[in-house]
């Protein structure tokens, strides 16, 4: 969200944030930017006079919930904004995949086809008049397994500034780092399964082998069973949140991110690419992550070959360096910001001057935006009087 804030502020557009969460210590300084921040309730009139007062050319949902939420009003009151879904991640992928883990089921399309949460974030995808998507894996996924029209989809991964040669100078050198870092925000079920999964099973291995080496896993929320676990003694530190965790990561040898489950691209394995630090993971860590076999790191799917991974990159400069090369390639190029931030204002503008034709072509997305406001419109309107009763 945040490069996507940067986007538009880089093409003149004056930006007011709307959000119904509460505001926390972690809470980032939009007004800094410039940009307005206004606090929003669920079903609440309010926010009809306030939109049709706004009269936002562009409107861009946060993920498919929001767009459930307020989609509609939007398209009530402001028939001609354009639009935007933001899926940061197909949520309904990570929630698939949850529930396939935790019954000891193989994920496939079938299981997640047949899904509500899969069916609930398609039609947001439909109702909207274009998607972004960052992972060309989900792309896949929904123009190959459910035929979702392309016009209706942009692909826009990360979008990142070039690392050149005297900035990597800077970075610390192999002999100069040691630990080994692994972040997640504790509200997120797929770190804590990784956490708790290297913790128990992937860190005792990797231990023995490197007796010297230090674990230390950062992020914010992290639940109080995991934080139980820090233990020096044992090589291992739960520092939870920290506010500058750049300089953590580009001091640190290795990053390891074993997810079993999850969706989208992995802002933690972004940081380490941006920090060069080579990194560790799974099969779905890097997902859709890593352009033609190009992974700064090792991929491994279970405990012995993650640990042994681990182990291999940690000892080997060699390797070391071949792997923050390939992350330096990576970010010039896969995840060029001129690149991508070229290309979103090509699609922003060709569907903008045909808007109306655009909707036309879109008939499914306009029939499941009529059945929304048939129904979650007076839902919607029930709860808000139900409320104002009380």
């Amino acid at each position: 969200m945040l490069q996507l804030i940067r986007f538009f502020l880089g093409q003149d557009y004056h930006i007011t944030f709307g959000s119904t969460a509460k505001e926390t210590e972690y809470s980032m300084d939009l007004e800094s930017l410039g940009i307005s921040k206004v606090p929003l309730l669920l079903n609440d009139s309010g926010f009809d006079v306030f939109v049709k007062e706004l009269a936002p050319n562009i409107v861009l949902f946060d993920r498919f919930l929001t767009e459930e939420q307020f989609g509609w009003r939007v398209a009530e009151f402001v028939p001609n904004a354009f639009r935007i879904l933001d899926t940061e991640d197909l949520h309904s992928l990570r929630h698939v995949r949850e529930k396939c883990q935790k019954n000891a089921k193989e994920f496939s399309s079938s299981f997640w086809k047949q899904d509500n949460i899969t069916k609930r974030e398609v039609a947001s995808i439909y109702r909207c008049d274009l998607s972004l998507i960052i992972s060309d894996y989900e792309m896949r996924l929904l123009e190959k397994v459910l035929n979702i029209n392309s016009a209706l989809l942009c692909y826009l991964p990360f979008m990142l500034e070039s690392k050149d040669v005297p900035e990597v100078r800077e970075w610390p050198k192999f002999d100069d780092r040691n630990d080994i870092v692994c972040i997640g925000n504790g509200k997120h079920a797929p770190n804590v399964d990784a956490l708790q999964w290297l913790i128990d099973c992937i860190w005792p291995i990797i231990r023995k082998e490197l007796p010297k080496g230090h674990l230390k896993i950062y992020g914010a929320y992290l639940p109080q069973k995991l934080k139980q676990l820090h233990n020096p003694k044992k090589g291992l530190w739960v520092e939870g949140w920290v506010e500058d965790i750049d300089t953590i990561v580009q001091n640190a040898r290795l990053v390891i991110a074993p997810l079993r489950f999850g969706a989208g691209a992995k802002g933690k394995l972004i940081t380490a690419m941006q920090n060069g630090t080579p990194s560790i993971t799974t099969s779905i860590g890097a997902e859709g992550m890593q352009g033609e076999n190009m992974w700064p790191g090792k991929i491994a799917d279970d405990v012995n070959n993650l640990a042994q991974a681990a182990i291999a990159l940690y000892q080997s400069k060699t390797e070391w360096k071949l792997a923050q090369q390939k992350a330096i390639e990576l970010i010039n190029t896969f995840y060029s910001a001129k690149r991508h931030s070229q290309y979103l204002s090509t699609r922003l503008q060709e569907v903008q001057k045909n808007l109306e034709k655009h909707r036309d072509n879109n008939f499914v997305g306009s029939l499941l935006m009529q059945n929304t406001l048939s129904s979650t419109k007076y839902m919607a309107k029930w709860i808000e009087a139900k409320n104002n009763k009380n």
